[in-house]
């Protein structure tokens, strides 16, 4: 059976990755799909970007396609939020798929499912398949409620959408950030992110997902996040825009199965631990890497003092 919720597939230049993410869309058949996609930074990656459209136009089934491609870069910021925008006039709901986040099949149907499960529930504004914690111990349901979702396949509705700022302008009031500061479970928690929506809020990170983040942080908006991992990010390295750490810990997370039909939670509390967790693991990872990075610019500072005087 074909599925019946429109895909979202955003792509760039990495025609490897994005043929391998098409082709675990194309083995479920979506009645509709719509492809995004930025222009090239340069001459250099005309082709690269020309030939990541055209996996894309292998489609071999019965199939509604949109087609929105840029003719010059817009940059991950823009690109992705005029993007979604753009496929939320067409549809009421998506899933969304990046040309590195490789699904496995139990997430299209957890997906589907909780799409509609909860469509007219406004409390809930997000369906995520990342795990980041790979399998959480929740034996009695499925899935879990959360401020926290990655956007590593993720699923959404309309109605959420709505309320996306991309310039998140309610973060200059004082009484919005004393708000948001109650839902970090400590103060550091909440510095580590206020730093990030000053940055976005200055225009100083070409990204979309703070603000996903924000928008739904400042509307109650749960997210939903499985107990075990349904996708892995195949797409660290030099060629990412923002996930260039090959070796970091959260690179090509397995993927593990979910049991249907689905345990669904009895309540809509957020699982405070698991946010508790999943920061923890995050902000390890990122000290860690400024450890590193500081290490390589102490050493190459020594080696250009070594240098000046040989």
């Amino acid at each position: 059976m074909s599925l019946q919720t429109p895909v979202v597939l955003i792509i760039f230049n990495r025609p490897s990755l994005t043929k391998l993410i098409f082709e675990a869309i194309a083995r479920e058949k979506p009645n509709t799909l719509i492809v995004i996609a930025d222009g090239p930074r340069n001459n250099e990656e005309l082709e690269s970007c020309q030939n990541a459209r055209e996996v894309t136009e292998e489609v071999n089934w019965e199939c509604e396609v949109f087609r929105n491609y840029s003719d010059i870069n817009l940059g991950c910021r823009k690109r992705v939020s005029s993007g979604l925008t753009w496929a939320f006039s067409l549809v009421e709901e998506a899933i969304i798929l990046e040309d590195d986040c490789l699904p496995n099949n139990c997430f299209f149907t957890f997906c589907d499912r909780l799409l509609d499960y909860y469509r007219h529930d406004a409390r809930v504004m997000m369906i995520s398949g990342s795990n980041l914690l790979e399998n959480y111990k929740i034996d009695l349901q499925s899935y879990l409620f959360s401020y926290y979702g990655s956007v590593w396949g993720w699923a959404t509705w309309r109605r959420a959408w709505r309320k996306y700022d991309e310039n998140i302008r309610l973060w200059e009031d004082p009484q919005v950030k004393a708000s948001l500061r109650n839902i970090f479970p400590n103060p550091q928690n909440f510095r580590e992110r206020a730093e990030k929506f000053d940055a976005v809020y200055a225009g100083k990170i070409d990204t979309w997902d703070y603000q996903w983040t924000f928008s739904r942080l400042i509307n109650c908006g749960l997210a939903i996040t499985p107990k075990a991992n349904l996708i892995s990010n195949i797409g660290f390295g030099e060629n990412a825009t923002h996930t260039i750490n090959l070796n970091s810990s959260l690179a090509n997370l397995p993927r593990h199965n979910l049991d249907f039909p689905l345990k669904h939670p009895l309540t809509l509390i957020p699982d405070s631990n698991y946010l508790i967790m999943v920061l923890n693991r995050n902000n390890l990872e990122g000290s860690l890497m400024k450890r590193i990075k500081g290490k390589l610019q102490k050493s190459l500072s020594f080696c250009y003092e070594i240098s000046i005087w040989d």
